[in-house]
Formats: C-alpha cells, sequence, structure tokens
C-alpha cells in the first residue's frame, strides 16, 4: 500500500456511507471509518468534525445554490430565480443517484441525522435569502422566496429519491415549483 493516497475526504465519506449502510450509524466508529479508508483518526478528524458531518459536506450544496444563482439574469422575479438555481443545482445529483439515495436511507433512519439536515437546509435558505438581498430583492420577498424554494426542493429531492425508475432531479424540482404555482391564485 502506498504511503500516501489522494482524495482522503472522498474515502473517508464512501467509507463511512458503506459502513453505516452495512451496520447502522449508531454501530459505526470514527476509528472504523478511518481504518475502511486506510486512513488514520487524526486524519478523520483533519477533514469532519464528527462522524454525522460524513454525511454533509461542509456548505456544499448552499454554495452551489448561490453560485447558480448568480448566473441567473437580475431582472428575474425572486421566486423563478430560486427555481432556476436550485434546477441548475440540482443536475449535479444526477449521476450520484445511489450514492445520494444510499445516504439519504441512513439519515431517515436517524432522528439527530434528519435534525442535522434541516439545520443544513436552513443554512441554504438563509445563505439564498441574503444572495436575493444582494439582488436588491426586499423583505420579506427575499427570505420568502428562499425558504419556499428550500421547500419545494426538499419535497421534489424525496421525490427522487423513492422513484423507482430512472428520474430527473432537475425535472421534478421544475413539477414542484409548478405545483406550489398553482397553489397561488394569478401565479
Amino acid at each position: 500500500m502506498a504511503r500516501w493516497e489522494p482524495n482522503a475526504r472522498g474515502r473517508l465519506e464512501q467509507a463511512a456511507l458503506e459502513l453505516y449502510s452495512e451496520r447502522g450509524f449508531d454501530a459505526t466508529t470514527v476509528k472504523e471509518i478511518a481504518q475502511r479508508a486506510g486512513l488514520t483518526e487524526r486524519t478523520f478528524f483533519r477533514h469532519f468534525a464528527d462522524k454525522r458531518e460524513v454525511l454533509f459536506p461542509a456548505n456544499a450544496l448552499q454554495e452551489a445554490v448561490v453560485a447558480a444563482l448568480t448566473d441567473v439574469p437580475d431582472d428575474t422575479a425572486p421566486l423563478d430565480a430560486v427555481s432556476a438555481a436550485l434546477q441548475s443545482t440540482a443536475e449535479g445529483f444526477q449521476e450520484r443517484r445511489d450514492t445520494v439515495r444510499r445516504r439519504q436511507a441512513v439519515i431517515t433512519a436517524h432522528a439527530e441525522l434528519q435534525e442535522r439536515e434541516l439545520i443544513k437546509l436552513a443554512s441554504v435558505a438563509a445563505a439564498l435569502a441574503d444572495a436575493l438581498r444582494l439582488r436588491g430583492v426586499a423583505e420579506p420577498h427575499a427570505s420568502l422566496a428562499a425558504e419556499a424554494g428550500v421547500a419545494v426542493f426538499k419535497t421534489a429531492f424525496q421525490r427522487w429519491v423513492d422513484e423507482s425508475g430512472p428520474a430527473d432531479l432537475p425535472q421534478f424540482v421544475r413539477d414542484t415549483f409548478e405545483a406550489l404555482g398553482t397553489m397561488v391564485p394569478g401565479r
């Protein structure tokens, strides 16, 4: 075995997901994750604060959504801008669907992981609201569009994970935004 192999973070994430799926989250230790990845516990803690964080890449979703929002024309209505940003971000999930489904199964089985996911989604909504305010969107529109967008994304994401056949997450996001629009007269 080589002394150093690249992508320690990715190897730790993969090892953790495998072990969580095989043994369960509670029965898996950081030491076991590090060993499966061929690394040390010290290396684990250089990348993650605790074993929960392996499932929640540091601000990756938040950064992707905010970056996608910057690509949306400034004259786009706030909710439409959020929709476009979330659809764009959803494209990045497509090729990792099997991994995402396994990750979601682990999260669904543990209340503390569900709580962590909700906290992460709240931070995405806050970042989206901040980005909308920077675009000149006033309150309460910025916060409402961001919160509604995250709720739509969460619903679309769960439908996509649960779908047994081939599924297109960006289409689920579009469809769910359209469903929200039918609930609001005049939209």
